[in-house]
């Protein structure tokens, strides 16, 4: 049986036409509708010219129509592709050029960024606008009238390598593309199986559809993060393979308040985060006002450490709760889980890891468990076939190994004598102080739970003995007073070795992260070299 998300999709909306796909504040789209929608828009792409592998950028916050231009998109055999709202007119540029995107899908809200730079995509030769109240540009087409269609329809067949495209910043450097078979993601995210019933692979789409109908109860996400980063897109994908809904939240900027009157709402039963930047607002909001979260089940945070302090912070509200922590990024996810219970508490960066998953050195050779050695963090299976245009960027991170091909993005770890993974932090970013080896994460973990810590960014800052400065940007909690940096200092080297411990902590007023809260660790760097040189 071959899989392609589109189908999969199709195939939900004719079996629970019914049941609500897609929530954002008052408003509800059923499946049926969710489906209906995104096939008028799919015949409204071909019909403009686009054609079989052409790329859709969606330009959007959180809404039902990111995901229905997602939908349409992979309906019509195109590319999809996930636009960065916060980036402005050069990583545009690059990003609608170096996708070769030839439509734009964008909310209203970012006419003006486009005007400006349209002249200079001459691939793009179609701009829907989400109506969102802002004006209308007269170059682009309201997306509503289209969407309302009630008469399309087209038969098409899809193949399971129909490409889904996660551009990726990461921490440095302009975004790439990361593609991924639609197969594949579908094999990444369990395949239709159930790990917490224990129901196997269904062996084709009417088998799928019959556990989807048969289903005692189906999941209801709040993606918390931006569907335009990975996490938001595949947990929403994974969710709605399964006949689940998504509630998106009526804001532009992540609000805890709003996400617990929503969850409250709509009984939502899963959350999905990054990290510390979503969950301590979270337990600040619980803390500060009383919400009934007793429908949460689980909630998954991925891409960047989840502190064990604010886990054990956010079950006080709600014991049967199951945090996860997932080790993966936009080039694989599956490479190890981490797993807190009210009654289960796991050491923050220890993941027990996924099939498939191996710890290579630099030179090549396995790490072997118990060792003490670092490595990377390697994948085989389903993963990406490579980054869009970028043939070297591929070669290095999904590299043969002994006729193995793995996804390697450059997390290190150390591997336990019981095989778990101790994960160190992201290579690229590693501070070499000394000849000694220091990953930013590690101490920004331990800087965090200082109770008067609200955020930290640690990197390396030139220097004549060294080499490079262990230098930390702390952010302190509100009502915290004045930090004592002698004292942090102490904190760290409580948990930490010697040569781990900041050189210098800044004090600063906030610390710049993307929109789905990964570290900017170029703007921390600049920022760290510009206080240590006045200090």
């Amino acid at each position: 049986m071959n899989w392609n998300i589109a189908d999969i999709w199709e195939r939900i909306a004719a079996t629970i036409g019914g049941e609500p796909a897609l929530l954002h504040g008052d408003r509800s789209v059923t499946w049926k509708e969710f489906e209906r929608r995104a096939e008028a828009l799919a015949c409204f792409l071909t019909d403009a010219g686009a054609r079989a592998g052409d790329k859709i950028a969606v330009y959007s916050y959180n809404r039902p129509e990111y995901l229905i231009a997602v939908f349409a998109a992979i309906k019509a055999r195109l590319v999809p592709i996930n636009v960065n709202y916060r980036y402005r007119r050069e990583e545009l540029e690059y990003l609608f050029d170096n996708s070769d995107s030839v439509a734009i899908v964008f909310e209203g809200t970012f006419a003006e960024r486009l005007a400006e730079i349209r002249h200079s995509l001459p691939k793009v030769h179609t701009y829907l606008q989400i109506d969102d109240g802002s004006p209308p540009a007269d170059w682009a087409q309201p997306i509503e009238p289209i969407l309302a269609r009630s008469n399309e329809t087209r038969s098409i067949e899809r193949s399971p390598d129909d490409l889904i495209f996660i551009y990726t910043g990461g921490t440095t450097g302009m975004p790439k593309g990361v593609m991924w078979r639609q197969e594949d993601i579908w094999r990444t995210l369990g395949a239709g199986g159930d790990f917490l019933t224990g129901r196997d692979k269904p062996s084709d789409l009417d088998e799928h559809a019959r556990n989807v109908a048969s289903a005692p109860a189906r999941m209801r996400l709040v993606p918390a993060c931006p569907l335009m980063h990975g996490t938001g897109l595949l947990t929403a994908i994974s969710t709605l393979v399964r006949g689940g809904s998504i509630v998106t939240l009526p804001a532009h900027r992540f609000d805890a308040h709003l996400l617990w009157r929503e969850v409250e709402a709509k009984r939502a039963d899963t959350i999905a985060i990054v990290g510390d930047v979503f969950a301590r607002p979270m337990l600040d909001a619980l803390r500060e006002r009383s919400y009934d979260i007793s429908s949460v089940r689980v909630i998954i945070s991925s891409g960047v450490l989840w502190s064990s302090e604010t886990k054990q912070g956010l079950l006080e509200y709600n014991r049967r709760m199951v945090l996860v922590d997932t080790l993966g990024a936009s080039e694989a996810t599956g490479f190890g889980t981490s797993v807190t219970t009210a009654d289960k508490t796991v050491r923050a960066a220890r993941f027990k890891v996924g099939a498939r998953v191996k710890v290579f050195a630099d030179d090549g050779h396995e790490v072997k468990p118990g060792s003490g050695e670092r490595g990377r963090v390697a994948r085989a299976g389903a993963i990406p076939i490579g980054y869009y245009k970028d043939p070297e960027k591929t070669a290095e991170t999904f590299p043969v190994i002994d006729g193995v091909r793995y996804s390697m993005p450059g997390d290190y770890a150390t591997v336990a004598a019981d095989g778990t993974l101790e994960l160190l932090g992201r290579g690229s970013m590693c501070i070499n102080t000394g000849g000694e080896k220091v990953f930013p994460e590690e101490v920004e973990t331990v800087l965090k739970r200082h109770p008067s810590i609200a955020d930290a960014a640690v990197v390396g800052v030139p220097d004549p003995r060294w080499g490079q400065a262990v230098t930390a940007l702390v952010v302190a909690r509100p009502g915290a007073g004045r930090i004592d940096e002698p004292h942090l200092r102490e904190f760290v080297r409580e948990h930490l070795a010697g040569y781990k411990v900041p050189k210098r902590i800044f004090v600063v007023n906030e610390i710049k992260r993307s929109p789905a809260g990964k570290m900017d660790y170029r703007a921390a760097e600049q920022t760290a070299r510009r206080l240590a040189a006045g200090s």
